[in-house]
């Protein structure tokens, strides 16, 4: 008789135990169920306070809860959305402007309401309506010592008057929001230009900086070095003299030089 040949010896598999298994599938549920929670928490938290505040003001005729025999969530919310829809088609014709210059006239005489409606308003004209470059661009400066660095965003130019005071000292000074992390609050540093250090970065990607303590790295931006055309030569398939490495990036001075040359 033939002996039977012998099966192969199963190896174990080598790597991380059953209980290591069970951690690393535990942590990647977290990282995938962490962010819809809390987006949706936060999205639900918001109605129910709108609903809150909104549902009172509802007459129970036109409440169609009061017809139904479940709540509806949102419903304050849509009709938040409709009434600053109607009113600012009102607000675009002609009557709705005669009644919105009345109305400021009289605001922008009272004290202390003149101040707080006329910042607020100019606040909300520079965000939505993008008068201004503000919040487009994200900057480093050295703060709150030098060699110390913050991450800021400029909000505009700062005031005339600071620019008079400060004309012998520093030109063209702006304005750079440091938002804290979390940025629930931050400060306002008026700096020189000159000394402000625009980041290749978005302001989507430096507020995520911001929110995450700087956990959430954004990703590197750097423009791509796009080499000039080989100059005309007897052997164009050869490498030059200059080609040692390869593979190695040319330096960007050469690159430079060599473009002006060509043009």
């Amino acid at each position: 008789m033939k002996a039977q040949p012998a099966e192969p010896a199963r190896h174990r598999r080598e790597g991380i135990g059953f209980m290591g298994r069970l951690r690393a599938y535990f942590l990647a549920g977290i990282l995938v169920t962490a962010p819809i929670a809390i987006t949706v928490y936060i999205a639900w938290w918001f109605v129910s306070l709108i609903d809150g505040y909104i549902r009172p003001l509802i007459p129970s005729t036109y409440n169609p809860e009061n017809y139904l025999p479940f709540s509806i969530p949102g419903i304050g919310v849509l009709v938040v959305i409709v009434a600053v829809t109607l009113i600012g088609a009102f607000t675009a014709g002609y009557v709705g402007r005669l009644v919105l210059g009345v109305g400021e006239g009289v605001v922008g005489r009272m004290p202390v309401v003149r101040s707080v409606y006329g910042g607020v308003k100019q606040i909300f004209e520079t965000v939505l309506a993008k008068k201004s470059n503000a919040f487009r661009e994200v900057v480093a400066i050295q703060y709150p010592r030098p060699g110390v660095w913050s991450l800021g965003f400029i909000t505009g130019s700062a005031h005339p008057e600071v620019q008079l005071q400060l004309a012998g000292v520093a030109d063209d000074i702006v304005n750079v929001f440091i938002p804290c992390a979390p940025p629930t609050a931050g400060y306002l540093a008026m700096v020189p230009r000159r000394e402000v250090t625009v980041l290749n970065m978005s302001v989507e990607d430096g507020l995520k900086l911001v929110m995450s303590g700087g956990i959430v790295v954004p990703p590197e931006r750097r423009p791509t070095l796009v080499e000039p055309p080989a100059g005309p030569g007897p052997n164009p398939g050869q490498d030059g003299p200059n080609r040692e490495g390869g593979d190695d990036q040319p330096d960007r001075k050469v690159l430079a030089a060599a473009s002006r040359s060509n043009r």
